[in-house]
């Protein structure tokens, strides 16, 4: 793993900001339209807005929590490396597959870099689109999430974090894109 016990760079505004735990309230429905947002996209250069998406593509938004370009979450770095190991797959499905971090554009570049990312890492320092999507924070970062959207940008899947399970399983992503 990637992690280090370099924390420089750790204690940031946004840090302080998620420190004292939100449990993820999510309250969207199935077959909901999601809320639209706009991020710079990392790993390819430009901006990424959601509804550019609409009656193209399904999309996997990937709520992710990384502290800082040297610190992951545990529960999370298994899971980026899987999604990224099986992006390919995703797109042979047609399905998009966005994943999105609170780390700043500079510590998203460097995490690209070092995993070898494939997928459109989208960076959200401010934390709004967690805030919207509501995905909930603790110690210093949101919470991770998962949501499937349909190509018309409806709901048809969400998991949200808990301690008895993390992140939705890459078997249940692929299950669920084969259904769209």
């Amino acid at each position: 793993m990637l992690t280090s016990n370099d924390f420089s760079g750790l204690f940031s505004d946004r840090f302080f900001k998620n420190f004292f735990p939100i449990p993820a309230t999510n309250s969207f429905s199935k077959g909901m339209l999601t809320p639209d947002f706009e991020l710079p996209d990392i790993t390819n250069g430009g901006r990424i807005r959601l509804s550019s998406f609409r009656r193209h593509l399904p999309v996997i938004l990937a709520f992710t929590r990384i502290f800082t370009e040297k610190q992951y979450c545990p529960f999370c770095f298994p899971h980026i490396k899987a999604l990224n190991e099986n992006y390919e797959k995703f797109r042979d499905r047609d399905v998009e597959v966005l994943m999105i971090t609170s780390t700043d554009e500079a510590q998203s570049k460097i995490v690209v870099r070092d995993l070898g990312l494939q997928m459109p890492l989208l960076s959200d320092p401010s934390c709004k689109v967690f805030q919207i999507y509501q995905t909930g924070q603790a110690l210093g970062a949101p919470l991770p999430a998962q949501f499937v959207l349909d190509e018309e940008g409806r709901l048809r899947y969400k998991h949200l974090f808990s301690f008895l399970d993390h992140n939705a399983s890459i078997d249940t992503l692929l299950k669920i894109s084969d259904q769209l």
